[in-house]
């Protein structure tokens, strides 16, 4: 298993609960499965970037409560983040999904439920690393072109010829058609249709909707 891989991780509170999912989650896979008794002892360890999937419990002992971690996790990229909770009214429940949960999970937790959800969340997870590899890739082939050569883009992004261009950002025609040979030769694109590939794909983070909500994987 490759740090890219994933690890996962547990912050349960219930030391038998804790271990009933630990047990499920670890049997028969390569992963790595590690669990913590706190969102504190969580914090503490400081390994956070080897976490691909963590399951929480939303009310936590010590300083660290569950919207804190959650709060946490959303700012870091590519954590698949379950909550566990008995008892939450429906505004609690939407502000924890609209706050980067993928998905609650009723408690007392059923183990067999947490390795399907679990599961389904590590397959997924592979499909990302490859379209995040590929973002990054068009991202950093893009990275060179100046700001007028961006706006530039932009216009054959929106299907503009060089006249529409030129008169958008009042240029001449000839100044455009120079940008144009530059931005191929910058970003290595053999043809328009590859140039746009290239800015749709390094765009597609910004643009692409949240992921959806699957209740009870």
């Amino acid at each position: 298993m490759t740090g890219d891989d994933g690890h996962i991780h547990l912050i349960l509170p219930d030391p038998v609960e804790r271990a009933a999912c630990f047990r499920v989650l670890a049997a028969g896979a390569a992963r790595v499965v590690r669990s913590f008794a706190s969102g504190d002892d969580w914090l503490a360890a400081g390994d956070e970037e080897s976490c691909g999937v963590l399951l929480l419990r939303w009310d936590q002992p010590g300083t660290v409560d569950g919207a804190a971690l959650l709060a946490h996790v959303a700012a870091r990229d590519g954590i698949a983040a379950f909550v566990a909770a008995e008892r939450l009214s429906i505004a609690e429940s939407r502000a924890i999904l609209r706050g980067g949960a993928r998905d609650l999970l009723p408690a007392p937790l059923d183990p067999g439920l947490v390795r399907r959800a679990v599961d389904a969340a590590l397959a997924e997870r592979g499909s990302w690393l490859a379209a995040r590899a590929r973002r990054r890739a068009a991202e950093a082939r893009l990275a060179g072109l100046t700001p007028r050569e961006r706006d530039i883009l932009d216009g054959i992004a929106a299907g503009l010829g060089n006249k529409a261009i030129a008169r958008r950002l009042d240029l001449s025609p000839r100044t455009v058609e120079v940008h144009r040979a530059n931005i191929m030769r910058r970003s290595g694109a053999g043809n328009v249709a590859e140039l746009l590939h290239l800015c749709f794909t390094a765009d597609y983070a910004r643009a692409a909707p949240v992921d959806p909500v699957h209740f009870g994987a």
